[in-house]
């Protein structure tokens, strides 16, 4: 059971969350490059505002916002997941090659397959998905030990592993394609938000509405992987059943979002230690508070990279970088 002072503790924090995010979400729609003064940006949602307002908010702020913060939430919830499944604090699908792995089918996809314009937007969460599943497959497979099983600091040394092979497998595909199709890739894998359209989130937006409510049905199954296999075993869990089906959910969180995002490491680190830090290690209460510090946390590092440099910013990618290394190093020591 679940004490009274958590709950409450959660549901303060949630909402301290939200209008930390709304706040974030006005300060983006009123600065950049084209800026709309932020008295303006009530009468412009109210369909008042002149043709370069509603142009500025409705076609190049607000779906990029919108893709930001379901990405970023959609980042959190899949680190929060395997550092459960795995029992590592270090496990993100940015580091452990997951992200990689989508990326890679993307640049096949991009660079050799042929591309029709209505569903091109909406074949790159799938094509994506299925590039992270065969990495994370291929990284659960050599993590794996049949007498000890799943070995937490293996998978992280294996997945750092394939995310510098795929690197290199990224770095021969794209040598010998065209300029314009090598500037895409390149932007992705510096984490350069480029889906920035109303179909992008369509694309993006049925796999959280499935996943959320999906992991935080299985969240009293994560506490118990989180636990030492022998109990999970005691209590009639069945380990390798849960850990597949959970780590598919992850993959396909981790996948949706770079599709449209590109390269971005370090949400999934972050977001569920700050989560747990708050709240406690119990997924039930920090799961919720996780994604929605990733969420914020991808929209913080966009705004500020979008307006450190005009007009081009600085990709949220590196912005993020910027913070998760630092982080990470320090979690590797401390771990």
């Amino acid at each position: 059971m679940i004490h009274p002072a958590l709950i409450k503790k959660q549901r303060i924090i949630f909402c301290m969350l939200i209008v930390l995010i709304l706040l974030t979400i006005i300060i983006g729609l009123g600065i950049g490059y084209s800026s709309v003064s932020f008295d303006r940006l009530i009468p412009t949602v109210l369909g008042q505002g002149t043709f370069k307002e509603e142009f500025v908010l409705f076609s190049i702020r607000l779906p990029r916002i919108i893709i930001i913060l379901l990405a970023g939430m959609a980042l959190a919830l899949s680190g929060a997941i395997l550092q459960g499944i795995t029992r590592n604090d270090l496990a993100d699908p940015g580091i452990i090659g997951i992200n990689s792995g989508a990326g890679v089918a993307i640049a096949i996809f991009f660079l050799f397959f042929p591309i029709e314009v209505g569903s091109f937007v909406y074949m790159l969460p799938l094509v994506a998905f299925v590039g992270a599943l065969v990495t994370a497959g291929l990284i659960y497979l050599f993590s794996y030990s049949k007498t000890e099983g799943l070995q937490p600091v293996k998978l992280v040394l294996t997945g750092v592993g394939f995310s510098l092979a795929l690197s290199g497998v990224m770095i021969v595909l794209i040598s010998s394609a065209e300029r314009m199709k090598v500037d895409f890739i390149a932007k992705w894998l510096s984490g350069n938000i480029w889906g920035t359209d109303w179909p992008f989130i369509l694309a993006l937006l049925p796999w959280l509405v499935i996943l959320i409510p999906f992991t935080l049905y299985k969240a009293n199954r994560l506490n118990l992987l989180g636990l030492s296999e022998q109990v999970a075993i005691g209590v009639g869990v069945s380990i390798e059943k849960e850990r597949i089906v959970l780590l598919i959910a992850a993959v396909a969180l981790a996948a949706s979002a770079v599709s449209v995002t590109g390269g971005i490491a370090f949400v999934g680190l972050i977001a569920p230690h700050i989560a747990k830090a708050l709240v406690g290690p119990r997924n039930q209460l920090f799961i919720p508070i996780a994604i929605l510090i990733g969420g914020w946390l991808l929209l913080l590092a966009d705004t500020i990279g979008r307006n450190l440099v005009e007009p081009a910013g600085i990709p949220a990618g590196i912005m993020v970088s910027l913070i998760g290394g630092p982080y990470f190093v320090y979690l590797l020591l401390k771990k």
